[in-house]
């Protein structure tokens, strides 16, 4: 078993085009040695967004502060803290910040999926 705190993880600033003030913290990830599922936290500025993609894995969303937006190709979908999102394999998906707090998710990946 390992036990962490969230304030001893690193965090990291995404630097990539189409992402715009997006910091990750990987809760677990590879270094924890996790054999299934991984668990990050994304920090979503204000005015920030991750970019407009999509993958082969699903992930499962927790949003647990502030409010903003899920682009995907069928619209937009807005969400606010206590919403959970299910984005399925395949689903191109954006997360806005639109609000005037930090947008703080969790977001479960399958490690195949990497």
């Amino acid at each position: 078993m390992i036990v962490n705190k969230t304030s001893d993880i690193e965090k990291s600033q995404i630097i990539k085009e189409g992402v715009k003030d997006v910091w990750i913290q990987w809760l677990i990830g590879e270094k924890s040695g996790a054999p299934n599922f991984y668990l990050r936290l994304f920090e979503v500025e204000a005015g920030g967004h991750t970019p407009f993609h999509s993958h082969s894995w699903e992930h499962e969303v927790y949003i647990l502060q502030g409010s903003g937006v899920i682009h995907t190709s069928e619209g937009s979908i807005s969400v606010e803290t206590g919403h959970v999102v299910l984005v399925e394999p395949g689903e191109k998906h954006q997360f806005e910040n639109q609000g005037n707090q930090k947008l703080k998710f969790l977001c479960i990946i399958p490690k195949k999926g990497l």
